[in-house]
């Protein structure tokens, strides 16, 4: 297992729509393995594969009780709303207030290539949104409104600065 480095704001991956998943190996276990790794030494409940420069339709995540590999997600229902702060590993976990659905319904790939379904709520399915925006070329900055999201690029940028 090796933790890899994480690719920050505004390397050109984070924007693109990854790749599907399509060999279900040990060399995608071995990748979902330093996932974690990567997640939980930077304090995170979620990496997507862009996240470490690879553009991949992959995540993984250890959030209020949901631990999970996700290839080739889809987020195939909502329900109702909640607002709260967000943060992102490649954004400096610089956090904004974002609008996300109460409730997420899940479909995807297991690292074995297997299909499941699961739900969450809360602050597991503002995760699931979270990284399945990842993995279709979206930061959580894109659903601020221009001038919120240019004040948290700047104190992204301020604070990548001052490291």
């Amino acid at each position: 297992m090796a933790i890899r480095k994480i690719t920050e704001y505004p390397e050109a991956v984070l924007a693109a729509a990854g790749k599907p998943v399509e060999a279900f190996d040990d060399e995608l276990k071995a990748l979902c393995e330093d996932m974690f790794e990567t997640m939980y030494d930077a304090e995170g409940v979620g990496l997507a594969a862009p996240q470490i420069g690879l553009n991949l339709r992959l995540f993984v995540m250890d959030c209020d009780g949901v631990k999970l590999v996700a290839a080739n997600p889809e987020i195939i229902l909502t329900e109702g709303e909640q607002s709260g702060q967000e943060g992102c590993l490649s954004v400096g976990k610089v956090p904004a207030v974002v609008t996300r659905p109460m409730k997420a319904r899940l479909k995807a790939q297991d690292e074995n290539g297997e299909w499941f379904e699961t739900e969450a709520e809360g602050y597991a399915a503002r995760a699931f949104m979270h990284e399945t925006d990842h993995c279709n070329g979206k930061l959580f900055i894109d659903h601020l409104p221009k001038m919120r999201r240019d004040m948290v690029v700047k104190r992204f940028q301020k604070e990548k600065r001052w490291k």
